[in-house]
């Protein structure tokens, strides 16, 4: 497998997890959301670490996550609306994160890197 391959399988692990959570209800940290508006202020002030979530927005449709690098966040939007922000934590200088559009091909609940050591990359809900 190429290294462009296994770096794109990673970003797929990314949006892949990034799309369980626009499919599943928030859990317990985070901020939850009841409004565009509630939505656009939690997100101006998310700190490292943070999200806020608001599937109610747009409960239906094709789910889409732009991961914005210079930002640091990811940003989920469903049916074409925004409905969660999060922070991310990205690549560093020698182990960059790969850039472009990505489709997930595969999902794997018990995932281990290629890249970084068989590191685990679990999904704590089932594919």
């Amino acid at each position: 497998m190429s290294e462009y391959s296994r770096r794109a399988m990673g970003t797929s692990g990314l949006a892949m997890l990034l799309a369980v959570l626009a499919a599943e209800p928030a859990l317990s940290q985070g901020r939850p959301a009841s409004s565009v508006v509630d939505l656009a202020r939690a997100a101006d002030s998310l700190q490292l670490g943070e999200w806020v979530w608001a599937p109610a927005i747009a409960p239906s449709g094709p789910v889409l996550i732009y991961v914005n690098l210079s930002d640091q966040r990811a940003t989920v939007y469903r049916n074409g609306v925004r409905i969660g922000v999060s922070t991310i934590s990205s690549g560093k200088p020698g182990h960059e994160t790969p850039t472009g559009v990505f489709t997930i091909l595969q999902k794997d609940a018990r995932h281990h890197s290629t890249t970084y050591n068989n590191a685990p990359m679990f999904s704590r809900w089932s594919a």
